[in-house]
Formats: structure tokens, C-alpha cells, sequence
């Protein structure tokens, strides 16, 4: 952990020159209902320092993209829960309908300059070593549909519970549009599920629904819909009951080759990104994607 605390950059560097954060400036907040929380509108961090667990609520409309700023957003609420010792565990969970995460931002990668294209995917590689390095206890509480960028921070996560609906698939499916997923999502995956099932998976851009998801090992429990949140907080005071250290150094200890991996070539796999998003080819494909969503939303 000391490793890859001290190669980390700050989660604010992350930040645009110039750039502000919309909403509340990750302070302290009220709801409607008086529970108080922390975070910002797109990040909805649920505190209650007694239990040592936090809530982070996803709350990025319409589908939860990764863009930029979110990233940012859930970076600098992770750090907060994270320097705060008062907390040992954090749900991830969404507070759109229907979806968990919808992935990557296509607009950050369409159309903008390749120093754009660099500081964005800086920023995925940011939260995924944050997430996949946390001292803390981190569920997912995956309540919608789960794919690509979606199910790498479901995968990030110590366990996974999903809810039974045929409409709430998960996996890695960047082949569908016609992308490599890179070698640190690969890796995550192969983890979690093995190699012949993560070959074959990524190959063929394979989105599982729950049944089969549970099956393959992505996830870890498939409960219903409405006891997500309850079987997530059961799950993760399993996880506490461990002893702190015990547990941290057993998760840096199963997590370093991979993370390590990334750490090293960090700068080569940017310009890689950069490179092949930059292509004419990629390009057009994108264009032609998020044309289609527009006529669909039309």
C-alpha cells in the first residue's frame, strides 16, 4: 500500500486547470429526509461513522457515464472516506434507475484533442488504482445494468451483489464497439473469473445477465431487487468482522502484481490509448455509435 500511496498523485491534480466542480464542494450536506452526507450532486456519499460504512450513491444523469468530472468526483470522495479513520468500509450502489454505470464517457473519447485523451484516461487509470488498492472494504450494491467501464468498478470491489433482473447484465463488452479493452481491465477480469471464461468473454464482448453472472463468478450473490442494499450491508460486516491489518495486508498482498503492473507501464498505456483512439477508424466508429444513440433518444 505505502508503494502505490507514494507514486499516486493527488486526486485534485486530476482536475482541469481551471476546472470547478459542480454542486456542493464535497462538503458536509443535508438531504430532504436529515440524513447527512458528504460528496457532491453527482457523487452521494451516505456517512454513518458508527457502523465505520459509508454509502456512495452514483448519481451521474442519465446512465452514470464516466466522464471526466465524475471521475474526479468519485476519486476525491474515495480519498475522503479514506482519511477519515472513523470509516472501514464503503457500498458502491447507484442512484439512477435501472442503471449502475453505463462506463466510459464515448463523448471524452470523440472528437477532442489527444492531450484531452490523455488526461481522461489518467483519470480512469486514477480511480481504478484507488478503488483496487483501497484499505477499505469496498461491496458493490449493483443495482442496474453493468457493462464495460461499469463492471470494472464493480470488479474493483471485494464482492459483488446483483440484482436478480434480466435487464441488469455485467461484463467487459468494449469489442461490441469495436474497442481493446486494455491489458489492467483484462487482468481484472482473469482475477475475478479465470482465463479461458475471461478470454472468451472479452473476445466476444459477452454481457451476463444474473443467473449466468453468478455462474461465471463475475458477481458474487444475485439477491432481489429490493434486498440489494440490505445483502450488501450484511456482506460487508462479514468483511469487518476481520481484523483490520490482517485483511489489508492479505488484499495488498493478492492485489500488488496486478496493480504493480499498471503502476509501471502507466504512462506507457496512455500513449497507447491515445494512439488508438486517435485513428481515423476508431473515430468514425464512435461517431456512428453515439449517432445512434441520438436517433434513438430522438
Amino acid at each position: 500500500m505505502a508503494l502505490a500511496a507514494a507514486l499516486r498523485v493527488p486526486a485534485r491534480m486530476l482536475l482541469r486547470a481551471g476546472a470547478r466542480l459542480p454542486g456542493a464542494a464535497l462538503g458536509l450536506t443535508e438531504r430532504g429526509d436529515g440524513a447527512r452526507r458528504f460528496g457532491s450532486q453527482r457523487v452521494l456519499v451516505e456517512p454513518d461513522a458508527g457502523a465505520g460504512v459509508a454509502v456512495m450513491r452514483l448519481n451521474n444523469p442519465p446512465v452514470n457515464t464516466l466522464s471526466l468530472e465524475f471521475l474526479t468526483e468519485l476519486v476525491i470522495s474515495l480519498e475522503k472516506l479514506e482519511n477519515d479513520k472513523s470509516f472501514r468500509g464503503v457500498i458502491l450502489t447507484s442512484d439512477r434507475p435501472g442503471v449502475f454505470s453505463a462506463g466510459l464517457d464515448l463523448t471524452e473519447m470523440c472528437g477532442r484533442s489527444p492531450a484531452h485523451y490523455a488526461e481522461y484516461w489518467k483519470a480512469v487509470q486514477e480511480l481504478w488504482l484507488r478503488l483496487y488498492q483501497s484499505s477499505l472494504v469496498v461491496v458493490a450494491a449493483i443495482n442496474g445494468a453493468c457493462p464495460a467501464g461499469g463492471c470494472l468498478i464493480a470488479l474493483t470491489s471485494d464482492h459483488r451483489v446483483l440484482a436478480d433482473n434480466p435487464k441488469y447484465s455485467i461484463g467487459l463488452n468494449e469489442t461490441l464497439l469495436g474497442i481493446v479493452a486494455p491489458f489492467w481491465f483484462k487482468d481484472t477480469l482473469i482475477n475475478t473469473i479465470g482465463h479461458r471464461a475471461a478470454e472468451r468473454a472479452l473476445q466476444l464482448g459477452l454481457l451476463f445477465p444474473p443467473a449466468q453472472a453468478l455462474q461465471v463468478g463475475i458477481v458474487d450473490q444475485v439477491v432481489p431487487e429490493e434486498q440489494v442494499q440490505s445483502m450488501a450491508l450484511s456482506a460487508i460486516a462479514q468483511w469487518l468482522a476481520i481484523p483490520d491489518h490482517a485483511r489489508q495486508l492479505t488484499k495488498a498482498m493478492m492485489r500488488k502484481a496486478t496493480a504493480s503492473r499498471l503502476i509501471t507501464h502507466r504512462d506507457e498505456d496512455v500513449q497507447n490509448f491515445v494512439s488508438f483512439v486517435s485513428r481515423d477508424s476508431i473515430q468514425k466508429s464512435l461517431q456512428l455509435y453515439l449517432e445512434r444513440l441520438k436517433q434513438k433518444k430522438g
